[in-house]
């Protein structure tokens, strides 16, 4: 049967010309290489080449096997360097699953500069795990989960990234705008815009009203940030975000922002991933990465 040491040795002598010059190509004695073209040649009942002069020549057989190793070889080349790569944590694809939605802009400024120093890695994230990333994790379907609620397990190792403030994001003229910091019944008429979350884990309710045993006159979802905060510029209603995120569209939108209670609703941005499986390479880059983007986004 035909292996890729046949295929060196064939690509060899058509390359060198001479027996002599293939075996010091590849590394090889003269009777080995002949040795194990002779068994080729055995196996097939067919000459692979011929004397010509001092230069061999290959015969019929002898060209389908170069034509052979002419494509395979190459695809034998970048398979052993992508396993190289792979092996070194240079090449690969990094899974991220999201369970806060408004840092996707904040993930956006980590994943840049991350493509951009590891060119052979691809980044996929997934948000169709909300709230469900911990199964994903745990299945192998993800490598990495964002979460600001890290669910403590012998399994999963957590890692902050950031800490910011949740804060009540509202047009500059609305009449709360002015407070130094809120009180649950005073958003008893407000409509709450949200992100299409179960409202017992978003933190406006389980940190800030349901404790208090209050509520808002109307809760309405909408996925996208941008749209979200186009609605609360409108006066549509108002919504609880980080500060950070707020402020990057407070002065285009006209918006306000107040603390959500006395001593506010404090949160950490955490990346978790398999305890069995120490993070290096592209990994760890990410990492480091997401932790120094983070600094820009942590409260001074």
């Amino acid at each position: 049967m035909i292996d890729r040491q046949h295929l060196r040795i064939i690509a060899q002598i058509d390359k060198q010309g001479t027996l002599t010059g293939a075996a010091q190509a590849l590394h090889l004695t003269q009777s080995a290489l002949s040795h194990a073209i002779k068994r080729l040649e055995s196996h097939f009942d067919t000459p692979l080449w011929k004397k010509d002069g001092r230069k061999l020549r290959l015969t019929q057989a002898g060209l389908a096997v170069l034509s052979l190793a002419e494509r395979v070889l190459p695809q034998f080349d970048y398979a052993e360097k992508q396993l190289r790569e792979i092996a070194a944590g240079n090449r690969g694809t990094l899974r991220i699953g999201m369970e806060c939605h408004p840092c996707y802009q904040w993930l956006l400024k980590v994943v840049e500069p991350f493509l951009r120093n590891f060119p052979d890695v691809d980044v996929d994230v997934r948000q169709e795990f909300k709230f469900g990333g911990l199964h994903a994790l745990h299945g192998f379907e993800i490598d990495l989960l964002l979460t600001p609620d890290p669910l403590l397990l012998d399994t999963i190792t957590y890692l902050p990234v950031f800490s910011y403030e949740q804060v009540l994001v509202m047009p500059a003229c609305h009449p709360l705008a002015d407070q130094t910091f809120l009180q649950p019944q005073q958003l008893s008429n407000e409509t709450l815009i949200s992100y299409p979350v179960e409202p017992s884990r978003l933190d406006i309710f389980n940190q800030f009203l349901t404790p208090a045993g209050c509520g808002v006159r109307q809760h309405k979802v909408i996925e996208t940030t941008e749209i979200m905060l186009q609605m609360v510029s409108a006066g549509r209603g108002v919504a609880a975000l980080p500060h950070w995120l707020a402020l990057e569209y407070a002065g285009q939108l006209g918006l306000a922002t107040c603390r959500l209670g006395e001593h506010g609703i404090q949160k950490s941005l955490h990346i978790g991933y398999r305890k069995a499986e120490q993070p290096d390479g592209f990994f760890n880059a990410f990492i480091d990465m997401a932790k120094a983007v983070g600094q820009d986004y942590a409260p001074n």
